[in-house]
């Protein structure tokens, strides 16, 4: 250990008739602690919402979405068009898929939710669910148009709100009409409950059903159409890239969005809120370093005849300066470590045991989730040790321009 090292611990330590100077140190690693602990949290939410709200979206939903641009009913040639677009690199699978608002009904209960038809024959049935709770996504793939019961999927929220279970039948009405002696009525199907899923998203788990897409098409009466081109890529950060490809594949007549784009807003304002909580927070930091200053100021004037003394034995002012700055370092990084064993304690028990709940049809999620990353606690500890490092500057300089001689003069 060097001699200014030695000293900067020396005078930390205070003896028994300085127990304030003590006292006050301890304030100065506690601020650090406390600001670096806060920033750690909010750090955890930030990312735990947004990684949360990405792995659930891609969990349910598309990466790319491929639309028409002009046609209003749909796309018609969609396995042509699915088959050029599986051909571009980056893309694992492309499949149709049906989108359409139906009336549900379940004896008295019913409720307007939105009917998804998928391709079974030619698509991975699991890409569209995040966690099946009850049934087998099979009985999806042995649906046929022409059966009396066709099978649907409903969210668990759905199947709770309208005391739904597996194997029960409902019944679905949509755009399809037949006439009778009132005139105009809509086409009564009966579909049987094959899957109850759970996606984490209350949106998506109280308001979405699936089924197959030729049962779809004719609860919708829209024939061969599809409405849009679902495809799944191999790496979802490059959706943009692409996107691209695709358009210029297929030329004007369609359209594309990517998850990114479709939920923009959504992660623009999760962005925006981390970086308010960083500067809102990291004024903790500023008041930890304004201790930091107050306590080397006031060991400063404690110590000047100790100041005086080092001086007159031969002590430089980098000598003396590196002691305080010593001192504020020690009070970071001491402050540092125990601010980030206390916030990735509180983020590790919050989240293991979901202690925020959170109104899932306001929020989406039930609880607030917490994502640590060694990253973000390694760049809080750096910055706050460098801003106890900037509290240490006046200080240490005051320290350093003390004249021996006047402050031994009256001792």
């Amino acid at each position: 250990m060097t001699f200014e090292g030695f000293v900067a611990l020396r005078y930390l330590v205070a003896k028994r008739k300085q127990t304030f100077i003590s006292i006050v140190t301890i304030i100065a690693i506690l601020g650090v602690a406390s600001g670096v602990a806060a920033l750690i949290v909010a750090l955890a939410v930030s990312t735990g919402f947004r990684s949360d709200l990405q792995k659930k979206l891609l969990g349910g939903t598309a990466h790319i979405n491929v639309k028409p641009v002009l046609e209003i009913e749909g796309i018609k040639n969609h396995s042509v068009v699915t088959k050029k677009i599986v051909k571009i690199p980056g893309v694992l699978n492309a499949s149709p898929a049906l989108y359409g608002t139906v009336l549900l009904s379940a004896g008295p209960r019913q409720d307007g939710v939105m009917l998804k038809g998928i391709s079974v024959e030619v698509s991975d049935v699991k890409q569209h669910f995040f966690k099946i709770i009850e049934g087998d996504l099979n009985e999806l793939r042995f649906d046929s148009a022409d059966e009396d019961f066709k099978k649907i999927a409903v969210g668990t929220t759905l199947s709770k709100r309208l005391g739904l279970f597996l194997g029960d039948t409902v019944s679905i009405f949509g755009d399809e009409t037949v006439l009778s002696p009132l005139g105009e009525v809509s086409l009564n199907r009966r579909f049987k409950i094959a899957v109850i899923f759970e996606s984490g998203l209350y949106d998506f788990d109280d308001h979405w059903v699936f089924t197959s897409l030729k049962s779809a098409q004719k609860v919708l009466g829209v024939g061969r159409h599809v409405s849009v081109i679902e495809c799944h890529v191999d790496n979802v950060d490059e959706v943009e890239k692409i996107s691209l490809a695709i358009k210029t594949l297929l030329g004007k007549g369609f359209e594309t969005i990517d998850w990114k784009e479709l939920n923009r807003p959504v992660f623009e304002a999760l962005r925006l809120e981390k970086l308010v909580m960083i500067i809102t927070i990291g004024l903790i930091i500023f008041v930890a370093a304004l201790n930091i200053i107050t306590t080397l100021t006031m060991m400063v004037m404690e110590k000047t005849r100790d100041i005086a003394v080092l001086m007159s034995m031969g002590a430089t002012e980098w000598n003396i300066r590196k002691i305080f700055i010593f001192q504020g370092l020690i009070i970071g990084i001491v402050g540092s470590f125990f601010g980030l064993i206390l916030g990735y304690s509180i983020c590790w028990i919050c989240d293991k045991y979901q202690l925020i709940q959170l109104q899932a049809d306001v929020y989406s999620i039930s609880h607030v989730p917490f994502e640590m990353l060694i990253t973000d606690g390694l760049l809080v500890m750096v910055v706050a040790i460098f801003v106890s490092f900037l509290a240490t500057l006046y200080p240490s300089k005051r320290a350093s321009r003390l004249d021996p001689v006047d402050a031994l003069h009256y001792e």
